[in-house]
Order: C-alpha cells, then structure tokens, then sequence
C-alpha cells in the first residue's frame, strides 16, 4: 500500500506529517528519521481502528485483505 504523506518542518523544531487519506492521522519527530518511524505506527494505528459493520443485504459477502 502506499499513500502520500505531507510533512511539515515544526516552528519549535523537528517536523510533523499528515495523511491526508487517513482523516485525523497525523505525528511527529524530533528528526526525519523518528518522523518515519511514528508515521508507520499512526498508519497502522489509524488502519486498525474497528469500526461498526454495515449491514450489506444476504447477497453480499465481506472479506477482509491485507496489503
């Protein structure tokens, strides 16, 4: 999977990014390095969130796949 993340050099210092596909996923970092380390856990933190299922009708099927 790949997205595209915006990042931002910080006033106070260091930098931090967004996911504009992921609503509300954003982080920080002292450094580009710490930055891309909390960007992989915010993606997967943001990702996994269980959310309430739909009802889809009898005919549908729900799968689930990973990336």
């Amino acid at each position: 999977m790949k997205l595209k993340i915006v990042i931002h050099e910080a006033e106070e210092g260091g930098y931090w990014a967004e996911v504009p596909a992921i609503p509300g996923c954003a982080t920080q970092g002292d450094s580009m390095e710490e930055l891309l380390e909390n960007l992989r856990e915010a993606v997967q933190g943001c990702l996994s969130v269980n959310v309430d299922q739909p009802s889809y009708g009898d005919s549908a099927r729900v799968v689930e796949m990973a990336f």
